[in-house]
This record gives C-alpha cells, sequence and structure tokens, in this order.
C-alpha cells in the first residue's frame, strides 16, 4: 500500500483495531512498511489517547474488557447500583457459613453489608475486602496470600490456589467481567480466571453478582460455564432472553428493583 505519514498510519492502525478487536506488531509492521519499533511507538500514542489498548505483542479495542478499571475507576461506575447488588446478595448468605468473596468493588459492597452477620468465615483474594471486614467482630477473615495486583488491590498466584486447595466452603461470592450463556463467565486477567476457577470447585454453590452491562461479553479468559452458577444476582437491565434460559438451566435469577 503506499507509504502513510505518522498521523495516517495511526488512524489506519486505529480502523483496523476496531474491525478485527486486536492487532500485532509483526502484522502492522509488514502491512505498513515500518519498523515493528516505529509501530510500537504509535502504539504507545494511541494507548496514551484511550484509542486502543496496548497488549502484549499487539494491540486491542479500548473497550472495559481490554481496558481494565483501575479499582477507584471502578467505584465510581454504577457505585448505587453496586451498594444495591451488594445488599442483595448479603440476604443470600446466612449465619455460620464459610464463604469466598472474589476480590472487586461489587464484592467490597457485599462485604460491607456482612455486618450484622455472626460466625461467619470469610476467605478472600481482596486486600480491599479484607480491610473492610477487618471491623466486624463475628466474621474471621481469611486471606489468600499470594502476589499482589496493585490496580484491582488483589492477590493471584500458586500461594493463593494453595491456599484454597486446603478448605471447603458453602458459597463463593463472584464478579465476573464478561457473562455469555454460549461461552459462560470471563475475565481479562488470566491468573484472576484461574483462581476463579479454583474458587467455584472449592464452594457447594457459586454466587454470581454483575450489572446488566456485562451480559453478551466475552473476555479474554474463560472462568468456567453458566452450567456451574447455582444464582445469579443482577439487574432489571438483564436481557430477557438471559432470564428465560438460565432459569430453564435452574439458576436463580435474583433481579434486584429498579
Amino acid at each position: 500500500m503506499e507509504a502513510l505519514n505518522t498521523i495516517e498510519r495511526q488512524q489506519e492502525i486505529v480502523r483496523l483495531t476496531n474491525a478485527q478487536g486486536k492487532v500485532s506488531v509483526a502484522e502492522l509492521s509488514q502491512r505498513f512498511g515500518v519498523s515493528e519499533v516505529t509501530i510500537r511507538s504509535d502504539l504507545a500514542v494511541l494507548d496514551s489517547k484511550r484509542l486502543l489498548v496496548r497488549s502484549r505483542g499487539g494491540a486491542m479495542v479500548n473497550d472495559d474488557l481490554s481496558r481494565e478499571l483501575s479499582l477507584k475507576e471502578k467505584r465510581q461506575k454504577h457505585s448505587e447500583l453496586k451498594q444495591r447488588l451488594g445488599r442483595a446478595v448479603a440476604e443470600l448468605i446466612k449465619d455460620d457459613e464459610r464463604i469466598i468473596l472474589d476480590s472487586g468493588t461489587t464484592t467490597e459492597e457485599v462485604a460491607a453489608n456482612l455486618r450484622e452477620h455472626k460466625n461467619l468465615i470469610v476467605m478472600t483474594n481482596g486486600l480491599n475486602i479484607a480491610l473492610e471486614l477487618s471491623q466486624v467482630d463475628k466474621v474471621e477473615v481469611m486471606m489468600t496470600g499470594g502476589t499482589l495486583r496493585k490496580k484491582s488491590m488483589s492477590f493471584y498466584g500458586a500461594q493463593a490456589e494453595q491456599a484454597l486447595k486446603n478448605y471447603q466452603f458453602d458459597k463463593v461470592v463472584l464478579g465476573v467481567d464478561g457473562f455469555d450463556l454460549k461461552t459462560g463467565l470471563s475475565t481479562h486477567f488470566e491468573a484472576e480466571a484461574t483462581l476463579n476457577r479454583l474458587m467455584c470447585e472449592v464452594a457447594r454453590e457459586v454466587i454470581v453478582v454483575t450489572d446488566s452491562s456485562k451480559f453478551d461479553r466475552r473476555g479474554f479468559h474463560l472462568i468456567c460455564s453458566v452450567m456451574q452458577v447455582h444464582t445469579l444476582v443482577t439487574d432489571s437491565g438483564i436481557p430477557p432472553l438471559y432470564v428465560e434460559e438460565l432459569t430453564r438451566m435452574g439458576v436463580q435469577v435474583h433481579v434486584i428493583s429498579p
């Protein structure tokens, strides 16, 4: 193709990324006849402008599944809705239960609503969740340990996984980045998906809590199939097809009122 100037090339990179979902440095270098160093520089500029998201060896479309929000950004997004979802999930948890709370801001709201519960044991990989529960006398808090992922204040890795393997739990409360009827539950961080998968294996009941924006979305890393979900707590924006299909599968669907 005819040689493009820097601005034209970067515009074309954004167009290709949006059309294909993701692109590679090698592919772009060959396509535009420039060095991989030049392409990486282009991607850095476009990432800084949030026109795409850099990934290992290339770039992806900039949406909430590819550009992971920081914990602060997540708290600000749908904050009132997350508080209501947190209260709804807390009502499903009984005294004397052993539960896992996955990291995240919605599950942090679940933790905030456990203050009246008695004799709970809560295992979490979320540092923010442990801090939330640290002042609650009748909740015993356990942490998975592992490597701290500062962006999400969550722990992951072999140490976290090993900690879970030593116990059995009544329930796991899981937040997700994508919920699709065909592909299942998903997230954007591989190590998190691995840990979440193990959480589901060591708990008798899987409770998924998510706002309706996550339906029909697919993260890159799968956690488990929809068939493994026992209960879903979400808002009234859930597509009717999802309610119908999940109910048919035997999933208890709790939709909070507007």
